[in-house]
C-alpha cells in the first residue's frame, strides 16, 4: 500500500474523532495531538478506529513514536501488508 493511501486512513480515522478538523490544514510533520488537540481518550479512540481501519495492532510501547501524520504513515508502512489480506505494496 502507498503512503498516500495509507495517509487517508489516518486522516479518516482522525475525522471520526475529531470532525472539526480540516485534513488539509494538518501539518503532516508537526506533532498531531497538539495540531488536533487530542486529550488522552481521543488519542486512544484514534488508535482503536486506526486499528480497525488498518488491521494494525499498535502496542502501547510504540504510541510514543506516532508523534504525527507523517510519524504514524512511517510505522504502518511496513506493517500494512502484513496486516491486510491480499494487500500489495
Amino acid at each position: 500500500m502507498d503512503d498516500e493511501s495509507i495517509r487517508r486512513r489516518v486522516l479518516a480515522a482522525l475525522a471520526r474523532v475529531a470532525p472539526e478538523i480540516d485534513p488539509s490544514r494538518l501539518r503532516s510533520d508537526r506533532p498531531l495531538r497538539e495540531e488536533v488537540d487530542l486529550d488522552s481518550m481521543d488519542w486512544l479512540r484514534f488508535l482503536g478506529i486506526l486499528h480497525q481501519a488498518t488491521g494494525v495492532s499498535i502496542p502501547e510501547t510504540d504510541y510514543r513514536d506516532l508523534d504525527s501524520v507523517d510519524a504514524v504513515v512511517a510505522y504502518l508502512r511496513p506493517r500494512m501488508t502484513s496486516a491486510i489480506p491480499g494487500s500489495a505494496s
